[in-house]
């Protein structure tokens, strides 16, 4: 009797035992903790069609402009909002924007997502940058938040490593100075990029969330999870937290690419929204010259 050649079976085996073991499949617990067993999971890889592709690798920044109005210390304030999306090769070992192409690089989809407007005689300027694997499958690569105002400013740089490393500085002395690390979870900041990619990866369900760098820092609140319920409608994305007694609403087009065109953000009853004014694609790092502020006043960024 002739013996079966088990040789493949083996290898296959080993294969599929080490592609568990590599640092991707390690992070692909993106959307659900064990306790989050209501919420969605993502675990396969997204790959570009050619909509993507001519959308974002034409060598340009998709920029929107928004009418914001933010609540601060109980008021409406009046000002602007602008998303800049843009896709770039990024060097996980240095947790950087790679200046030459190399094997390693990730191309990711970058996010700085600014807002602008005063409270009384002073302004506020916040800005939070999410660097996001276009292959969807794992957590965001590094995620940053500062915001400056007249009494001073605060930074935060999250670095996703073995876990989350934390590195904060702030001028108020329940925060100050601090370096800690935290268990994986998914970020809010984050899903600003992953609803871009594929609205329909997006987590639902009772998930452990980590609130916005900005928040956690308007509102002097410890940087951790909580949790959360996230639900998903045609074109609308919702996330409710019940212990911050806080929800954050955003409204998007349901049909590729995406744009975001507005959205909301409840707490304790006080309200910010931002509304879509403009959107243009150009390579904006080039227009530094005194006669490209006319691309301010396309985006309606100029009174």
């Amino acid at each position: 009797m002739k013996t079966k050649n088990t040789l493949p079976l083996i290898v296959s085996a080993l294969l599929i035992l080490l592609s568990c073991t590599n640092k991707e499949s390690k992070d692909l617990a993106l959307l659900v903790t064990k306790k989050d067993t209501k919420a969605t999971t993502v675990t396969e890889t997204f790959k570009p069609n050619k909509d993507f592709s001519a959308y974002w690798y034409t060598g340009e920044a998709e920029i929107t402009s928004y009418k914001l109005e933010q609540s601060r210390y109980g008021e409406t304030r009046h000002g602007t909002a602008v998303l800049i999306y843009v896709t770039e090769p990024f060097l996980e070992t240095k947790q950087v924007k790679a200046d030459y192409s190399n094997p390693p690089n990730i191309n990711v989809l970058k996010l700085n997502r600014t807002k602008n407007f005063t409270t009384g005689i002073y302004p506020y300027s916040i800005m939070q940058s999410t660097f996001y694997p276009i292959a969807n499958n794992r957590h965001a690569i590094k995620v940053s938040c500062s915001i400056q105002e007249w009494c001073g400013h605060v930074y935060t740089q999250l670095n996703n490593r073995k876990q989350f490393e934390i590195d904060a500085h702030s001028y108020f002395e329940n925060q100050a100075d601090s370096n800690f690390t935290l268990d994986k979870n998914i970020l809010e900041n984050e899903l600003w990029t992953q609803l871009r990619i594929d609205p329909k990866s997006l987590p639902v369900g009772d998930i452990s969330i980590i609130p916005s760098l900005e928040f956690i820092h308007l509102k002097h609140v410890p940087l951790k999870a909580d949790q959360a319920s996230a639900s998903l409608a045609k074109g609308s994305y919702t996330l409710n937290y019940p212990s911050l007694n806080r929800k954050l609403t955003i409204n998007f087009n349901p049909v590729f690419p995406f744009e975001i065109l507005n959205w909301e953000e409840s707490i304790k009853g006080n309200t910010s929204k931002a509304t879509r004014l403009k959107t243009i694609k150009s390579p904006y790092w080039s227009k530094n010259k005194n006669k490209d502020q006319v691309l301010r006043e396309t985006l309606l960024l100029e009174e």
